[in-house]
């Protein structure tokens, strides 16, 4: 879900190394004296960083003392500045009163997010301590995922029946210009007295319009709207192609009742979390999120569930090597390409990875599509792996001056071309049907595959022309 001050904790490695001045330094002192006066100072001086870097240094006490210690405004703005994976554990180690304090004063969009992240009798005891009219409209956000128009959407927006006049629906905003201060009003929108939506009201044409005119009169008639399920993918495409700040949002493409409005700037958070959490599952981080403020014993054994199987893997791809042992003895020069081939393969099917990754997540295709992949990602792989085999073949007869060193990689590298961008197009889509994550999983396989077949091709062809080497 949006976040208002969403920094990753990435940036404060571009700040200086910890000094006296560093600010979080001198929040300890405060904390034990109860200075809250230049406590608050200190926390309102700080930039977005700043309070990232805070969270990220402090003791697990301490962030505690200090959370408990200032004002629940405050603490949400700290709240606020770290990434989910730090924010949500911190909801959940703190007493349940001070939590909903925090709750309270998060957007309700990024509160419903962090208390779907929690356990259920963590989350339920929050609950307990929020008013019932937000727990309910946070329950509400919370039951849609993060990643679709009802996870992303804002409930604070305005809307009027259609026979109101611009001057009735001008003053309820002056009259009420406190409650609305934090609403989203670059549109207004008409519903009907089923709250079905019906057009949309842009503030400046409401502004504009003669005082007596019905706002059903000038409102803009069906209006692109997005049901609450819509994807992230599909949402990011409609706010490109048209340029819109804000989408309303009705509760499925069959029923037009108006839930909430979708701001762009909430696609485009939620995009760059996306794209951070499908490069850390890429490097092998379970989750797809750490940061090294997070527990010693979960940050180990997440690593170790993506390196541990690491070693199975790589010592089938050395099998291979331990059994043409002989024909790498006799022509030792092969061992120098081993690396070569298994890793320009990898790279091409990396690039195959990377697409199927890009059009199951955009729908374009089904995890059962195997032909249509196989059929597209074979003429690629057919004309790289020609061109590259040539180009190291190539090499490899200047290097060693034999037109036979030359046809084994060149052979070697064009088959394992072709086979892994046909294979790395395939991984992610069996991976999705059996609902594994293909983001975390398919650079592990697809590496042992390239590695195996690699040093196969190379070594069976080498031991089949040993005698011309």
């Amino acid at each position: 879900m949006p976040s208002l001050e969403r920094v990753d904790l990435a940036l404060s490695f571009m700040t200086d190394s910890d000094s006296p001045s560093d600010p979080w330094q001198e929040l300890p002192a405060l904390l034990d004296e109860s200075r809250h006066a230049e406590l608050h100072a200190a926390i309102r001086s700080m930039t977005p960083v700043d309070r990232a870097r805070t969270l990220s240094r402090l003791s697990a006490p301490r962030i505690h003392q200090l959370l408990e210690s200032i004002e629940p405004t405050f603490a949400a703005g700290l709240v606020e500045a770290v990434p989910d994976s730090q924010a949500f554990r911190l909801l959940a180690e703190i007493p349940a009163p001070t939590a909903a304090n925090i709750v309270q004063h998060l957007p309700e969009e990024r509160g419903a997010d962090l208390l779907q992240r929690l356990d259920e009798r963590s989350a339920a005891e929050i609950y307990q301590h929020l008013p019932e009219t937000f727990a309910r409209q946070t329950r509400t956000l919370a039951a849609y995922p993060p990643d679709t128009a009802g996870g992303l959407m804002s409930p604070h927006f305005l809307a009027y029946r259609g026979s109101l006049l611009v001057r009735e629906v001008i003053d309820d905003m002056r009259d009420n210009n406190e409650r609305y201060r934090g609403f989203a009003i670059q549109y207004l929108y008409v519903v009907d007295d089923r709250n079905r939506l019906l057009g949309v009201l842009p503030l400046r044409r409401l502004l504009l319009s003669p005082r007596g005119t019905h706002i059903e009169e000038i409102m803009v008639r069906n209006p692109l709207r997005l049901p609450c399920d819509a994807g992230l993918e599909a949402m990011r495409e409609l706010f490109d192609s048209h340029g819109f700040r804000g989408v309303p949002v009705v509760e499925s493409a069959n029923n037009e009742v108006l839930v909430g409005v979708v701001e762009e700037k909430a696609i485009r958070s939620a995009s760059e979390r996306r794209t951070r959490r499908t490069f850390l599952k890429m490097a092998g981080i379970v989750g797809g999120d750490e940061l090294r403020s997070a527990p010693l014993r979960l940050r180990s054994t997440r690593r170790l569930a993506f390196l541990a199987p690491n070693i199975a893997l790589n010592l089938l791809a050395a099998s291979v090597i331990a059994h043409y042992q002989e024909t790498l003895e006799a022509a030792v020069f092969l061992a120098v390409f081993l690396p070569i081939i298994s890793d320009m393969s990898g790279c091409s099917g990396g690039q195959s990875v990377a697409v199927s990754l890009r059009e199951l997540t955009l729908g374009v295709i089904r995890p059962h599509e195997f032909g249509h992949v196989v059929a597209k990602e074979a003429l690629v792989g057919l004309i790289n792996g020609a061109i590259l085999g040539l180009l190291l073949g190539g090499a490899a007869i200047l290097w060693f001056d034999s037109p036979w060193a030359g046809l084994i990689v060149a052979v070697a590298l064009a088959a394992n071309t072709l086979l892994s961008v046909v294979i790395g197009g395939l991984i992610p889509l069996v991976l999705r049907g059996l609902r594994l994550d293909p983001a975390l999983a398919s650079g592990l396989v697809l590496t042992t595959v390239t590695d195996f077949t690699g040093f196969l091709f190379v070594l069976s062809l080498g031991t089949a022309l040993l005698d011309k080497l």
